[in-house]
């Protein structure tokens, strides 16, 4: 089910669940603002998730709300990782879904973290 990114925040989601200790995770990276770990259904040999601590449906909602040190570390987390998981030289992909249109399924913003293969065209272009 696709998520409306103008929603309220749901604390009963799959990540906050997460984030509460009441869903396990691989964790990959965890520090005060944010939190990465390996996606269950892994969409490329390397998919790992990064996702802010704070109460956020979206980019929109977190650009709009989150402190400048939250977004300041969001955003070194997501490098971090990267970097942490040897990806930057071979290359990987950032992924950030927001509302029903690009098919968000959990409303918690994340980041996915592609990497390991040939990734191809990120859309199909349209003539």
């Amino acid at each position: 089910m696709a998520v409306d990114a103008t929603q309220p925040y749901d604390d009963q989601n799959v990540f906050a669940k997460i984030l509460r200790g009441e869903i396990p995770c691989r964790r990959v990276y965890e520090d005060e603002w944010s939190l990465a770990f390996h996606d269950i259904n892994p969409q490329s040999p390397t998919h790992i998730l990064v996702i802010p601590k704070g109460a956020y449906v979206s980019w929109d909602d977190f650009s709009a709300k989150a402190s400048d040190a939250e977004i300041t570390g969001f955003v070194r987390a997501v490098g971090h990782v990267a970097r942490e998981a040897g990806l930057v030289a071979p290359g990987y992909r950032l992924l950030a879904n927001t509302g029903t249109n690009s098919h968000q399924e959990v409303p918690h913003l994340h980041v996915h973290v592609f990497a390991g293969r040939q990734l191809g065209p990120l859309l199909a272009r349209v003539d």
